[in-house]
């Protein structure tokens, strides 16, 4: 491959980013400049001699713009080889000029969808001409260039105005073309398959754009970066940096999870998560958030060194100021207000991140696992329990506080890596044991936690005395849920569902515990 001279531009584009300016450097290098609509309309204002795609083509612009660059004119002067004879020939005979630089970028899908858009309009903002001719410009890249980013302008227009574009320039727009047009599509096959019920399709893909590139992965010498879907759901990765430095790998896997959970606790009563990787070491509702937040703490102070504050409502003054007393890497809350922003300021290390809602727990969606040879897609677990939903199989009967609390504890185990136990005492998770190969180390280490809080925060008892405990799965044997009576737990809320359950109610009831089924596992590996 060698170097391609620009004659002649087509350049079609949405995002009008830096296009004028650019155009201008194309003409000032030599190239006619053949555009379309809303395009050729904005460069000849800025003063440019523009040819109208459809004089190019001889037939105008029709059907509401959906039929524009479709023609043997255009795509022939993208696809042609210049060096096969016949394809030189077949541009001479039916009058097809080459095209050496396609400037192009698509109808703003995503953003229709995200903005809540009618399910026409969002219709009528998928692009087929732009795609048809990105590809076709991308696949014959030999002798075409195709940019599909205003952020690559500069750097073409450099290579253009000291001769021509580079092959390897071309090949390296054309991966980035095809990988562009990929995640559109991704983008429109996911939102289409949504509107028509769900369910997991015959073939999964997905897209995404580049939103950052990350410093590394969970470790220095991985790569990493982040990059967005299009999704709506409020979360780590759409909300905006107030303040503090770039996010890391690992900072934006555990804000991601904290946030998860506030959406899971909901808006009804002020809540406040702690998360050290990706798992919760406290959570509480509250009076307000400082006292949420002063009850999440107290579970496991330890672990909260260093680690990530989820709120469910906008960041106060003095919530800040508690904050401040404990290294924490990242806040990330539905706003803040003046005064807590204020005191940030004086953390410059200390991130805070900014929504503009809650995720919902119950808003559909796919999970992607990467394996050896493929990957694994299930739906978001989106199951929720209510008081309606358990059933009590134990002799004593859970009075109402015990209640609240069992259903608080099984809705913070839903984010808390298996085995989860989460010991939970008057809306506060009091000791989290996570992650372990056996739920009766799960549950022994829970305790132990909670007994190294206690001393932490001079209580006489540990904190689990009086408590109820949720296990994300059932207890195949009787010994955790034993466990977990020694610790001091009163309640039980589980799954149920194991060949042992006659054994483990009897063991319950002998304990004098209270125990609901739910009927529902929440597994999170």
């Amino acid at each position: 491959m060698t170097t391609t001279a620009i004659r002649r531009a087509l350049i079609s584009v949405s995002d009008k980013t830096g296009v004028e300016a650019f155009a201008r450097r194309l003409a000032g290098a030599g190239a006619e400049l053949v555009s379309t609509g809303g395009t050729a309309k904005a460069m000849r204002a800025a003063g440019l001699d523009v040819r109208d795609v459809a004089e190019l083509t001889g037939f105008p612009e029709m059907m509401d713009g959906r039929i524009k660059t479709l023609h043997p004119r255009v795509h022939g002067g993208l696809l042609a080889l210049r060096d096969k004879d016949d394809h030189v020939s077949a541009m001479k005979e039916h009058d097809i000029g080459a095209i050496d630089l396609l400037v192009v970028n698509l109808y703003p899908f995503e953003e229709t969808v995200r903005g809540g858009g009618a399910f026409a309009d969002c219709i009528e903002n998928i692009d087929i001409g732009g795609p048809a001719m990105i590809r076709a410009a991308a696949k014959n890249h030999d002798f075409v260039c195709v940019v599909t980013d205003p952020a690559d302008y500069e750097g073409v227009a450099v290579e253009i105005e000291a001769g021509g574009v580079s092959a390897e320039t071309r090949r390296r727009l054309a991966a980035k073309a095809f990988a562009m047009t990929a995640a559109y599509d991704s983008a429109i096959a996911e939102w289409l398959h949504a509107e028509t019920g769900g369910g997991l399709p015959r073939h999964f893909s997905v897209g995404g754009r580049l939103q950052q590139e990350l410093r590394y992965g969970e470790n220095p010498h991985q790569e990493a970066a982040l990059y967005l879907t299009g999704a709506a759901r409020p979360g780590a990765a759409t909300a905006e940096l107030a303040q503090g430095k770039a996010l890391s790998y690992n900072n934006l896997n555990d804000t991601d999870a904290a946030y998860e959970l506030i959406g899971e606790l909901g808006a009804a009563q002020p809540a406040v998560a702690i998360i050290k990787h990706a798992n919760p070491c406290g959570a509480a509702l509250g009076g307000d958030l400082l006292d949420a937040y002063e009850k999440a703490l107290r579970c496991d102070p330890v672990s909260a060194f260093g680690g990530i504050v989820a709120l469910n409502g906008p960041l106060t003054e003095a919530l800040a100021a508690k904050i401040t007393e404990v290294f924490t890497e990242v806040v990330i809350a539905p706003g803040a207000d003046d005064g807590a922003r204020a005191v940030f300021a004086k953390k410059k290390n200390l991130r805070l991140l900014l929504t503009d809602g809650l995720p919902s727990p119950e808003a559909a969606g796919a999970l992607l696992r990467p394996i050896a040879g493929g990957f694994l897609v299930q739906s978001r677990d989106t199951k929720r329990i209510t008081a309606d939903d358990l059933t009590i199989v134990t002799k004593r009967q859970p009075d109402d506080r015990e209640i609240a609390d069992m259903l608080f504890a099984f809705r913070v185990a839903k984010h808390v890596k298996s085995n989860a136990i989460v010991y939970v005492k008057d809306g506060a998770t009091v000791g989290v044991g996570a992650g372990q190969m056996s739920r009766l180390d799960s549950s022994r280490i829970a305790a132990r936690k909670a007994v190294d809080a206690a001393e932490a925060c001079g209580a006489s008892a540990p904190l689990t005395e009086g408590s109820v405990v949720a296990s994300d799965a059932f207890f195949p044997f009787a010994d955790g849920l034993l466990a977990a009576a020694e610790a001091g737990a009163r309640a039980v809320i589980q799954p149920g569902g194991s060949i042992r359950d006659e054994e483990v109610i009897a063991a319950a009831d002998e304990a004098g515990l209270a125990m609901a089924f739910t009927g529902v596992r929440h597994f999170r590996h």
